[in-house]
């Protein structure tokens, strides 16, 4: 199963104040990053747009931002249900003293929600509605609505009593303190391709070079990042074109996991009806 995965990594003690000022993301920052993550990769540039209000990172992508306190990187994982299967490479590629990680498949519906607290897993829940692949560590309070039954519809079973893509949104309010949805500030970043595509031909010329001295200097939270980017590194290839699309996969895929929630919900009545 793939999964679209978000990382935070903060140290800052307001992170919803950093990013209700919509700070801009730039280039270097995730070159430097993505070099130390793997030296190996290719690394083009393929956009720059708001995380909320576009597609999600697909396979062979990342999406980088680097703010005062505040890291964020979204890409695609395979077979990692658990979250606290995170690759250590990848869950520590930037010192934080919080780690917070978000994972969706919005076709099965999975969810899943992690914190680490000084490297220390605090909470993971990762699951369907019909099943747990992980559940470490106490619910925390936003969570008792949920496990109340008061957000979706029962389906009885030993189905959970609500929808795990929904209780990520609210995980991601709760500890983050910020509105990841597409009515939330523009939260910046800069997407990547490591696959091999090849670069835009206004950056193809110096990547190398800055890719060779980006290995050398380490990545860091502080700000200072914009020496690093040029005039002509503008890639022409974006992603605004995906929002809508991306907007309407969305809401299809919700109404679809409530519209079979009911659907069995609906079987069940009958079912207990027939043994009446």
């Amino acid at each position: 199963m793939e999964t679209v995965v978000t990382l935070w990594f903060v140290t800052a003690a307001d992170p919803a104040r950093i990013i209700a000022a919509e700070p801009r993301a730039d280039r270097g920052f995730g070159r430097k990053y993505l070099a130390q993550l793997n030296p190996a990769w290719p690394i083009t540039p393929i956009g720059e747009f708001p995380l909320n209000r576009s597609a999600h990172a697909s396979a062979g992508e990342y999406y980088v931002a680097g703010f005062p306190g505040v890291t964020i990187v979204q890409t695609i994982l395979t077979d990692t249900p658990a979250l606290s299967d995170i690759s250590p490479r990848l869950l520590d590629s930037v010192p934080a003293a919080e780690v917070y990680a978000f994972a969706v498949n919005e076709e099965s519906g999975y969810g899943g929600i992690a914190h680490w607290r000084g490297g220390v897993l605090k909470r993971s829940l990762c699951a369907e509605r019909s099943r747990t692949y992980e559940d470490v560590g106490l619910p925390v309070p936003f969570e008792a609505p949920f496990w109340a039954g008061e957000r979706a519809e029962a389906i009885g079973g030993i189905s959970l009593p609500f929808e795990p893509v929904d209780l990520v949104a609210a995980a991601q309010q709760a500890w983050l303190g910020v509105d990841v949805s597409p009515e939330g500030p523009d939260i910046h970043i800069v997407a990547y391709a490591v696959d091999g595509r090849p670069a835009p031909r206004a950056v193809d010329g110096p990547r190398r070079q800055r890719e060779r001295d980006a290995r050398r200097e380490p990545v860091s939270l502080a700000s200072g990042y914009d020496d690093y980017e040029t005039p002509t590194e503008e890639p022409e290839v974006t992603h605004w074109a995906d929002r809508s699309l991306a907007t309407l996969r969305r809401a299809a895929g919700t109404a679809g996991r409530r519209l079979n929630a009911a659907r069995r919900w609906a079987q069940e009545r009958i079912r207990h009806s027939d043994r009446d």
